[in-house]
C-alpha cells in the first residue's frame, strides 16, 4: 500500500538559498533575534525536552554521561541500573574491581577505557571533593574523563546551573542554522552563549539535540517538513524540500505534532 498523500496546510515555504544568512547578509542583531526566535519555536516543538539519561543524583548523571561517549543514551540507560546499584558512591568506584565494572558497562563500548575513567573519577572525587560531585565547570573539567560537554550536562541537569552542551547534534545544527561557523566545541559554545539568553542555555541544548535526533538528521535532514524551515539558511541544502519525501524521514513518537507544527498535513 502506498503512503497517504502529504499536503501543505501553510503554502508559504522558504526558497533554497533565499535566507539572508545563506549569503552573509544577516546582521549580528538579526542573527541574535533569529536564534532566540528559533529557541522559542523549539520550545513549542519540544515542550518535554530533557536529558535522555536516567539518573537520580549528580554522581549518577556524571557517570552516565561519561559512559555515553561513542554510544546511545538508550544503551547507557540499559546498563546504569545495575551499575548504580553496585556502585552507589564515589568511594565504591574508587575501590572497585575493574573487571566488575567492565562486565556491567561492556555493552556501551570502549568499556576498558571507560572503566579506567570511572575508577579515576571515583578516586578524584574522594581525594579532592570528599566524595561529592563539584558544582563548578572549572572543578568538573579537572576530573578524569570529564570535558566541557560532560561538565555542562552535569551543571545544567544536576545543579540547575545554565550550561551549553555542544554534542554532535548541537554543533551540526548550530552550523546549519548559521549560529556559528566553527567546528571546535569551545568556539561553538562561545558563539551560542552570545546569542541565547543564559537562563535558556540548558533547555536550548536539549531542544536542539532533540531536533537533531528527530528532524535535522546528519545525512538527510527533513527540510520540507521542518518547523524551523523559515529561519534556517540551510533549507534544502542537504535534505528534500518536498513535504511528502521529508515527512517520511520523521519517525519519532511525536511525529504528528512535529508535522502539524511544520504545516504538513497527512
Amino acid at each position: 500500500m502506498s503512503a497517504p498523500p502529504v499536503t501543505l496546510t501553510n503554502p508559504a515555504r522558504p526558497r533554497v538559498g533565499a535566507h539572508p544568512a545563506a549569503s552573509g547578509r544577516e546582521t549580528a542583531l538579526g542573527r541574535k533575534r533569529r536564534a532566540r526566535r528559533i529557541n522559542r519555536t523549539l520550545a513549542v516543538g519540544y515542550p518535554d525536552a530533557r536529558c535522555d539519561l536516567d539518573f537520580s543524583s549528580p554522581l549518577e548523571l556524571l557517570v552516565a554521561t561519561v559512559l555515553s561517549a561513542q554510544t546511545t543514551d538508550v544503551r547507557v540507560n540499559q546498563v546504569t541500573p545495575a551499575l548504580f546499584d553496585a556502585f552507589p558512591t564515589a568511594a565504591d568506584y574508587a575501590h572497585a574491581d575493574p573487571e566488575r565494572i567492565a562486565e556491567i558497562i561492556r555493552p556501551t563500548g570502549f568499556f576498558r577505557a571507560k572503566t579506567r575513567s570511572l575508577i579515576g573519577l571515583g578516586r578524584a572525587l574522594v581525594d579532592e571533593h570528599d566524595g561529592e560531585v563539584p558544582g563548578t565547570l572549572e572543578e568538573l573539567v579537572k576530573l578524569p574523563g570529564v570535558g566541557r560537554k560532560t561538565a555542562n550536562v552535569v551543571l545544567g541537569d544536576a545543579f540547575d546551573i545554565p550550561g551549553i552542551t555542544v554534542d554532535t547534534h548541537l554543533g551540526r545544527l548550530s552550523r546549519r542554522m548559521a549560529m556559528t561557523t566553527h567546528d571546535d566545541p569551545v568556539k561553538v559554545e562561545r558563539d551560542i552563549a552570545g546569542l541565547i539568553e543564559r537562563r535558556e542555555w540548558t533547555m536550548f541544548s536539549h531542544r536542539m539535540i532533540w531536533h537533531g535526533r528527530r528532524v535535522c538528521h546528519s545525512r538527510k535532514p527533513a527540510c520540507g517538513a521542518c518547523f524551523l524551515a523559515a529561519d534556517c539558511p540551510s533549507f534544502g541544502a542537504a535534505g528534500p524540500t518536498e513535504p511528502a519525501a521529508a515527512a517520511r524521514l520523521i519517525t519519532s513518537d511525536d511525529r504528528a505534532h512535529l508535522l502539524d507544527l511544520a504545516g504538513v498535513d497527512e
